[in-house]
């Protein structure tokens, strides 16, 4: 968070902190599909980011990399007997990490049609609390929290803001985002799909 917040001020003595127009690629017109609306360029992001999750699992379960990922988060000393580095493995996957925030701001900025030096920080934090939900360490898991973190913020913001009249309403999307990462790190830590593991000496 500390570096983001480094970067995020860089961006903004570079850029400016006004916001600027991102280019658009694809038409904007809306196409129906089963009752709902959906522009080519949302329909991009969900078929981009299927195609890279289905990357980033067969790169971490098929490959001598991926192998050596989770060899070195599950144990770096023992791992190191191995012949893995895990200085080295461990950049690698914060290079792929950034790939792939990379990727993300481009599909968002695409979709909402503007950039700032900001715009990353929050959808940051709710990736951090899908993985939470879902469970850290598993790639299923985080799909199925990020789901779920969208499903609940539509929910809320939604029915509740009508139910409490407009006073709940898409104002206090982030609210309902952070209350689950609240009650989940309370009842659950492991989330929903990660595993009960016990401390080791």
């Amino acid at each position: 968070i500390g570096i983001s917040i480094m970067l995020q001020t860089l961006a903004m003595l570079i850029w400016g902190r006004n916001y600027h127009v991102f280019p658009a690629t694809l038409p904007t017109d809306s196409i129906a599909i089963a009752g709902a609306s959906i522009t080519p360029t949302q329909l991009m992001i969900i078929l981009v980011s299927f195609a890279l999750m289905i990357g980033l699992v067969v790169l971490v379960n098929k490959t001598k990399l991926g192998r050596a990922m989770r060899a070195t988060a599950e144990n770096p000393q023992v791992a190191s007997l191995m012949g893995v580095r895990p200085d080295w493995v461990i950049s690698a996957t914060f290079v792929i990490g950034a790939v792939l925030a990379t990727l993300a701001g481009i599909m968002w900025a695409a979709n909402y049609g503007t950039v700032q030096h900001a715009m990353g920080f929050l959808p940051g934090l709710k990736a951090f609390t899908a993985a939470v939900l879902g469970g850290i360490g598993n790639l299923a898991g985080a799909v199925v929290g990020g789901v779920l973190l969208g499903l609940i913020e539509s929910i809320g913001s939604g029915y509740i803001g009508d139910l409490t009249g407009g006073v709940l309403g898409s104002h206090y999307t982030d609210v309902f985002a952070f209350a689950v990462l609240i009650i989940m790190l309370t009842l659950r830590p492991s989330g929903l799909l990660g595993e009960r593991v016990a401390d080791r000496a």
